[in-house]
């Protein structure tokens, strides 16, 4: 067995490094996806039923700061980490701000959604949730792009596709 190894050429050798590779990486973005949407979704039910626990859906400012408290210490305490008070706080919002799942893009992470919800216009929200699915922008570049007002600087602007160039 050993002689038959010798004989394969280096090339071919490497090539099949990098086939193994370019397989297993492939195989490991879609796992990312695939794991990142359940996130998104349990997060998702999470905040449904926190909002639907809320008098039904209605938002009672008296005692929400104080069951987000007691939620977050209680989920923390059996469920481990991930259960902040400001995560509890992001995964409410996130069902407040999209009510039907079916309206969220499984091409966008928990860190962009989590971005996104410190917008308070739903107009800008969206426009910026298109733009990362459209340009595929990082959580990062999604920060900059809101840092830098680009739905601001587009509404304001005579020259629209400039300023998105």
């Amino acid at each position: 067995m050993g002689l038959r190894i010798n004989k394969i050429s280096k090339e071919n050798y490497y090539s099949l490094i990098i086939n193994i590779g370019s397989i297993l990486e492939r195989g490991r973005q879609q796992t990312y996806r695939v794991i990142n949407e359940i996130l998104v979704k349990t997060y998702w039910e999470i905040g449904k039923q926190i909002v639907e626990f809320e008098q039904e859906g209605e938002e009672r400012a008296e005692y929400g700061s104080t069951l987000l408290d007691r939620l977050s210490k209680d989920l923390k305490l059996k469920y481990g980490k991930g259960f902040s008070k400001s995560n509890v706080y992001l995964m409410r919002l996130l069902y407040i701000k999209y009510p039907k799942f079916q309206t969220m893009s499984g091409k966008l992470s928990w860190s962009h959604y989590v971005e996104l919800l410190g917008i308070e216009e739903d107009l800008e929200r969206k426009f910026y949730e298109k733009q990362c699915i459209l340009e595929g922008l990082s959580v990062r570049e999604l920060n900059r792009q809101i840092n830098s007002a680009l739905f601001q600087r587009i509404a304001l602007s005579k020259d629209k596709k400039g300023v998105l160039e």
